[in-house]
């Protein structure tokens, strides 16, 4: 089957032809050269090309490098975050020593030092309604390497207004997808995929439900080579067709997403013309109000239950994380009963009893708290900050994942 190629690159040709590459670049971009898919004009349009990014986390380390080892001539790179020791697993944009500093600043260095022809801009903000129009404008292509659905909403709506290719990626523990949204060039947007969000919390992050480390750089590269594709204008590029991978099985599916003519944003009479709040249509303010509304959670520090601990008060404390993350961390003294297993083992404990419930953040347990209170259990506390929270200001040497 022969190579298949786009009528054009989405690069205006007039912009690439005034670019010139020295002889170092040549040298570099030699294995780009020879082949006659890209040839010099090519890897000037190339080198023509900017990039938004959107992350620098997972998607967005594999993302960067390689269009920076590739040559797009200019890289935006948006995120707020700092390195953490549990990114270093799979954002291989970052090393140890980078632990504590701002992502784009490391991200930054990384791709100085494998391409120091690349303009690389800093973006260090959250990505909002009120500054994605000025961030997106000057960049050709915008790469959605995020993790939470309101930014997705909102990089689709303003590439859709704005007319940018939307190359989409997302990762779950072993199972990732990519696509390209582009409804100016004939193919869906976002929103025909999915029209509505998912109420929150129903879908876990990476943090949550864990990710295999590899997994972002076989979707990141994907979405790498679907830039360069638009780039160069070679090609079928995944333009209504969402591939997804399942790692385990090491096998990829295509589907073949239609635009829908009702699409509030790309549709024929489209609803939303304007970037809107994207927290508030995910329903992101509206679940902490309703969690606000419910009655307290009782609550107690670690250090009082230290406290508690250390007198030898006779106290129960019920860690309802899941087996794996015991074999990892545990505090002293707690016993075992995974969130999903309450309900049936409820009979192990007595209502008579001061309960303490406890797991990674505080999360899992304030919601074990509200089950047993619906059971008729009444006391009860949360250990506010959980086992991180216990890491952090009791005992260093337990270990945070």
């Amino acid at each position: 089957m022969g190579t298949l190629f786009m009528s054009k690159s989405i690069i205006d040709p007039a912009r690439s032809s005034a670019v010139e590459l020295s002889n170092d670049e040549i040298a570099r971009y030699s294995r780009h050269l020879i082949m006659p898919e890209v040839t010099l004009e090519g890897q000037k349009r190339i080198k023509a090309a900017s990039v938004l990014c959107i992350g620098t986390g997972g998607l967005g380390s594999p993302i960067a490098l390689y269009l920076a080892a590739a040559g797009i001539g200019r890289i935006g790179l948006v995120d707020f975050d700092t390195v953490d020791f549990s990114n270093l697993q799979r954002q291989i944009l970052h090393g140890t020593t980078d632990v504590g500093r701002k992502k784009i600043n490391s991200a930054k260095d990384t791709i100085k030092s494998i391409n120091p022809n690349v303009q690389v801009d800093l973006h260090d903000c959250f990505f909002t309604s009120e500054n994605a129009a000025q961030i997106v404008a000057p960049y050709d292509i915008v790469i959605d390497g995020t993790d939470n659905f309101p930014t997705r909403y909102l990089s689709n709506d303003i590439c859709v207004f704005q007319k940018k290719p939307n190359i989409y990626g997302s990762i779950f523990r072993f199972d990732g997808q990519c696509t390209v949204f582009a409804p100016h060039l004939g193919g869906p947007c976002y929103r025909c995929l999915y029209p509505e969000p998912p109420p929150p919390g129903m879908v876990p992050s990476c943090a949550e439900g864990g990710v295999l480390g590899v997994l972002p750089g076989i979707i990141g590269v994907m979405q790498a080579i679907e830039a360069i594709k638009l780039i160069v204008g070679i090609g079928d590029p995944l333009i209504g067709r969402l591939m997804t991978f399942d790692a385990l099985k090491m096998s990829f599916r295509e589907f073949k997403p239609r635009r829908d003519p009702k699409c509030p944003v790309c549709g024929e009479n489209p609803a939303i013309t304007e970037l809107i709040d994207y927290d508030t249509f995910c329903g992101i303010p509206q679940a902490a109000a309703a969690e606000e509304a419910e009655s307290p959670v009782p609550e107690i520090t670690v250090e009082e239950l230290q406290a508690k601990l250390q007198s030898g008060e006779k106290i129960t404390l019920i860690d309802v994380r899941e087996q794996f993350e015991w074999d990892i961390a545990r505090i002293p003294g707690a016993k075992l009963i995974p969130l999903g297993d309450l309900h049936s083992r409820m009979s192990e404990l007595d209502s008579a009893d001061t309960i303490y419930l406890q797991c990674k953040s505080g999360v899992r347990s304030a919601n074990a708290l509200r089950e047993l209170q619906g059971a008729g259990f009444s006391k009860l506390f949360n250990v506010a900050g959980g086992i991180l929270a216990w890491a952090d200001r009791i005992d260093p040497s337990v270990a945070k994942y």
